[in-house]
């Protein structure tokens, strides 16, 4: 019972400083917190972070808001849990790869000017996702959970994949949680589950949850390995990158469902 409860408890530290790297919802100062893990616990933030935000969204349906305005509220929302960390990720991650040179890639990125190619992807995203939520109708919250759920599965996808780029910085403590394929079955397992609950909620709309399932694991896939491609592996912004891309791709997706 002593190891269960170690276990727990070691559990439960590292979703608290998960939700402290990831986010910037106030929690109180809790001692022994140990940041190397965080990334294993990505999947669940994700879940955590689109649950607010259904929860959010639903709470101003009931007040009568349009969809329009509720769509776009609740993408600021995210960016605002998330105190921008992935959109500036992906922000820093274009203005690199407008360079020419492969060579100055990395040092444009690590720039914390932002230039016309960064903004422009903002841009995009932001229209991408406000857009695809407008469309989208029914069981809003359970696909922002899934949204934001399988864009962390993808960040972890490129951790585990691809090498890291750089020798040092926020994103090399993630290479040492996640070091191979084993590592990425909790949180896609936990994501299968959410889908799955759709498809046990809802008879007709259990084609949804598989098409949840096959586009999360897809987009993921793809986003992640593309910046791999381009780049030759990954660093902190392109995490952030596959975050958003695979969140504004996956509900672009569900739009026609």
């Amino acid at each position: 019972m002593t190891d269960q409860l170690r276990f727990g408890k070691k559990l439960l530290l590292d979703l608290v400083a998960a939700v402290i790297f990831y986010t910037v919802i106030p929690l109180p100062i809790v001692n022994g917190l140990v940041f190397g893990q965080v990334a294993r616990m990505a999947p669940l933030i994700g879940l955590l972070i689109g649950g607010i935000l259904g929860l959010c969204d639903i709470g101003m349906s009931y007040l009568g808001i349009p969809i329009l305005t509720r769509s776009a509220l609740v993408v600021s929302m995210g960016i605002a849990i998330t105190g921008g960390l992935h959109l500036d990720g992906a922000m820093d991650t274009a203005d690199g790869l407008a360079v020419g040179d492969p060579e100055r890639r990395l040092e444009v990125m690590a720039d914390s000017a932002t230039g016309a190619f960064g903004a422009m992807a903002a841009i995009a995203l932001l229209l991408l996702k406000t857009t695809a939520l407008t469309e989208i109708e029914t069981n809003r919250w359970l696909i922002l959970m899934a949204a934001c759920g399988w864009g962390r599965w993808g960040q972890q996808l490129a951790i585990a994949c691809y090498p890291y780029l750089k020798p040092t910085g926020k994103g090399a403590i993630h290479k040492q949680a996640i070091q191979s394929y084993k590592d990425l079955l909790p949180g896609l397992l936990l994501l299968i589950s959410i889908s799955g609950l759709l498809f046990l909620l809802y008879n007709q709309q259990r084609f949804l949850a598989l098409v949840m399932v096959v586009a999360g694991i897809a987009i993921a896939t793809a986003t992640s390995a593309w910046f791999n491609h381009k780049l030759g592996g990954h660093t902190g912004d392109t995490y952030g990158a596959v975050v958003e891309w695979t969140e504004a791709l996956f509900l672009c997706i569900l739009t026609p469902f």
